[in-house]
């Protein structure tokens, strides 16, 4: 949406000042003002419960990849069994 929808929608739904326009609103009007601002926040705090939630969840799996990461890390280090190893000697046979 570019800044020309913007005025547009500005210009076809314009706020509402309810000090202001006390006089056009009726008083159904005004109920479900409160009652949408209601409803609106009602959907806000739940959003931001699952933004508490992502957010944990995404921790948690980071720390989980990064301990998988070190712990991998670490145990590769621990590995010795290469470090005594002798090749062993080439022998070729003829067949005469």
């Amino acid at each position: 949406m570019g800044p020309g929808s913007q005025l547009e929608q500005n210009e076809t739904m314009p706020k509402v000042d309810v000090l202001r326009d006390a006089g056009r609103l009726r008083s159904t009007d005004v109920v479900y003002m409160k009652r949408l601002e209601d409803q609106n926040l009602l959907r806000a705090k739940r959003v931001q419960a699952y933004r508490k939630a992502n957010n944990r969840t995404a921790i948690a799996l980071a720390l989980g990849v990064i301990g998988i990461y070190t712990y991998t890390i670490y145990s590769v280090k621990q590995e010795k069994f290469l470090d005594d190893f002798e090749e062993p000697k080439k022998t070729i046979n003829k067949i005469v």
